[in-house]
């Protein structure tokens, strides 16, 4: 079976509107092979080379201090681009990081990412549950998914959240039933060895002693009219 590899992906930035002049300060990655994490992941944080206003940080918490001596986006994003490879990204509200994104990319003259390489999960969960919220908040709720640490928005956790919400929207572990094809394959070998190993007896034979065809004599007699007694026509 093939391996399928994906980039569970998050941003934050300064603001809304890259045109307006917002610029990513966080990009978040993690790697999954088969729909399930790796354990190798991707965190930036990044110098936007503005201030970072007051209502941005009460969302993710970064400050115009800690951010300062970050590197620019110029600095870091071959290291971005060299992580997702070709792999398709999965993203919450795609529109809004895939659009940040490329006009980062385009500013230092990469080629933006195309926006067929994106999975909008936040689309698949309004489709799946329609007229229920679908935020990442809400979608941990819904399953059970422990997001009590997301007291900011952060690009590296959210993409952590993400990955298991991605792993609900599809059916959970089991909803191809491939983690249980080795144990069909198993179950079948072994049936097949039993059945190979099934010991094989000798015909016994079943001939009724003196005894017992003593006893059927007497049985047949007190049978009335019994069809082998019959004259044929």
């Amino acid at each position: 079976m093939s391996i399928i590899r994906e980039i569970v992906l998050d941003t934050e930035t300064t603001g809304f509107d890259p045109e307006k002049g917002d610029r990513i300060i966080e990009i978040g990655c993690v790697e999954l092979e088969n729909h399930l994490p790796t354990g190798k992941h991707l965190q930036l944080f990044i110098n936007p080379e503005r201030d970072i206003p007051a209502e941005a940080t009460a969302i993710h918490g970064i400050t115009n201090t800690f951010i300062k001596d970050k590197p620019i986006f110029s600095m870091v994003y071959s290291e971005f681009i060299d992580f997702i490879g070709e792999a398709r990204l999965i993203i919450h509200n795609a529109e809004f990081d895939m659009k940040f994104i490329n006009w980062e990319l385009q500013n230092v003259g990469h080629k933006a990412l195309p926006w067929s390489r994106a999975l909008d999960t936040l689309q698949i969960a309004r489709r799946k549950f329609p007229g229920s919220p679908a935020n990442l908040d809400a979608l941990c709720r819904r399953f059970g998914i422990d997001n009590t640490e997301r007291t900011y928005h952060g690009a590296l956790l959210d993409s952590e959240l993400l990955a298991e919400v991605y792993l609900e929207l599809l059916g959970g572990r089991q909803h191809g039933l491939i983690l249980n094809k080795d144990i069909s394959e198993k179950n079948t070998h072994t049936k097949s060895q039993a059945t190979n190993k099934k010991p094989v007896r000798k015909p016994r034979t079943h001939s009724a002693n003196a005894q017992e065809l003593a006893a059927h004599a007497i049985l047949l007699e007190q049978l009335s009219d019994p069809i082998w007694k019959t004259k044929k026509a």
